[in-house]
């Protein structure tokens, strides 16, 4: 079966077909660097991460670009309130972004292109455009005259005068129409800015990231792809731009993730509700959060609460029980092979099941199902009197393929248990070999105080932090 994708241009599922066979061009919106990241700001790189891996996995080659804006308002009000440079600003936070999206799984794009450092490409696109006719120049800043692109509204699916009326000119712009929008800003007096054409300046938001994709994607993309919120009206600014400028289409699919919820209210700065990725993983498994992200369709929204990351913790857990069961259990095998190829049957009837749900749209909440069902089915093996090792192997090369697709990983806690946890478990154990189950118990209930939950399973002791 081939793979459906949800393109926000058309409204429907198409089957997916690369502009190059075996070849896709994919850019994602990436983050205005002025603060850390919050848990809306996370769900794109999560999503899209797993897109990508699950390309590359089904054997395509993928080249992935997601950008910083590392210049705007945002960043110019934060480098005044701290007495610093923009720069050192968008530096501290870019830092910052790869650490928090690191610790969820996310691999890094092959480029990471920042407006500072693509001005030239981003001055000579918004040129190109005055010079067709698409563009103006007023007053030391240049837009862009949007009722000229006889396309615009296809993406957001809304008329030019259904736009029109709730546009406005605000104070101190100096465009020709309420519809059209900033392609280069003038300088105010002491804000960072470069040389151009019109003046001393910087770009307006749209124009980077056409300028970006064009620059290291070319012409025509694959996929084009960030939050629901920019899909009107950066996406559609973008479009605007970039097929103005070469008259071909900019991106053959649009996807758009789904917003946040916070204990069911809307993310929002009018609410303060904002949580930040950087302080959800200094008390929760970063990885617990992805899975959180991954067990909703991406294009649904997500409700975050600390007692739904709790319920996802547990569930997560479970899993990787299971796995560690079967490796346990693989440690103490005696190399039997099994003859029956049942097992190997539903194993296979599972990793169809899987691409099936990544194939409809990315669907990791049916694929997440598909793993709890791997766990049962593991589960019950390991209930068999002999177990073989061919089988155990099958499940534990199952379970780490499909974890890497959706970048989860099966590791335990790497805390180290410092020395005076494992003298009391040794004298646990040896106290249970001399039956001395009175002591054994005591020493347990002291681990649990020490926040070390201990588990006795057929494969032997395990412990966890509670």
């Amino acid at each position: 079966m081939p793979i459906q994708i949800y393109n926000t241009l058309t409204r429907k599922k198409e089957e997916f077909t690369p502009l190059e066979e075996g070849k896709i061009k994919m850019y994602v919106c990436g983050p205005t660097v002025y603060n850390y990241i919050h848990i809306g700001n996370a769900r794109p790189p999560i999503v899209f991460d797993t897109v990508r891996r699950y390309f590359e996995f089904r054997g395509y080659d993928v080249q992935y670009i997601s950008n910083f804006t590392d210049v705007d308002d945002k960043l110019i009000r934060v480098a005044n309130e701290l007495g610093e440079d923009v720069p050192s600003i968008a530096e501290r936070f870019i830092n910052a972004y790869f650490e928090d999206v690191s610790a969820l799984g996310c691999k890094k794009a092959d480029v990471h292109p920042r407006v500072t450092e693509t001005m030239d490409i981003i001055i000579d696109f918004i040129a190109a455009l005055i010079e067709k006719g698409y563009a103006y120049e007023s007053g030391g800043d240049v837009y862009y005259r949007t009722r000229m692109f006889n396309g615009y509204g296809k993406l957001s699916h809304q008329s030019i005068d259904e736009l029109r009326l709730g546009s406005r000119i605000e104070v101190g712009e100096k465009k020709q129409d309420a519809l059209d929008f900033a392609l280069w800003k003038a300088a105010k007096k002491g804000e960072i800015s470069w040389e151009s054409p019109w003046g001393s300046g910087r770009p307006g938001w749209h124009i980077e990231c056409s300028a970006m994709a064009r620059k290291y994607l070319g012409d025509t993309i694959d996929i084009h792809a960030g939050g629901q919120d920019l899909a009107f009206p950066h996406h559609e600014n973008e479009i605007a731009q970039s097929e103005a400028l070469t008259g071909k289409p900019f991106a053959k699919y649009w996807m758009h993730n789904g917003y946040i919820n916070i204990d069911n209210e809307k993310m929002s700065k009018s609410l303060g509700n904002f949580v930040m990725v950087h302080d959800i993983i200094k008390n929760h498994d970063p990885q617990v959060l992805r899975f959180f992200m991954l067990s909703v369709h991406y294009r649904n929204p997500v409700n975050y609460s600390e007692e739904l990351l709790s319920t996802t913790k547990a569930a997560f857990d479970r899993l990787k029980t299971s796995y560690h069961n079967l490796k346990h259990r693989l440690e103490a095998s005696s190399g039997l092979t099994d003859n029956n190829q049942e097992w190997g049957k539903k194993i296979t009837a599972l990793h169809e099941q899987f691409i099936a749900a990544m194939d409809d749209d990315f669907n990791t909440a049916n694929a997440i199902s598909v793993l709890f069902d791997l766990s049962k089915l593991a589960n019950l093996y390991l209930l068999e009197k002999n177990t073989a090792e061919s089988v155990i192997k099958e499940f534990i090369n199952e379970y780490e393929q499909l974890f890497s697709v959706l970048g989860l990983s099966l590791e335990t806690e790497t805390e180290l248990l410092d020395e005076e946890i494992e003298a009391l478990i040794a004298k646990r154990i040896q106290a249970r070999k001399e039956r001395n189950f009175q002591l054994a118990d005591e020493i347990r209930d002291q681990l649990k105080e020490m926040n070390v939950i201990l588990e006795d399973t057929p494969q032997g002791i395990r412990w966890k932090r509670g």
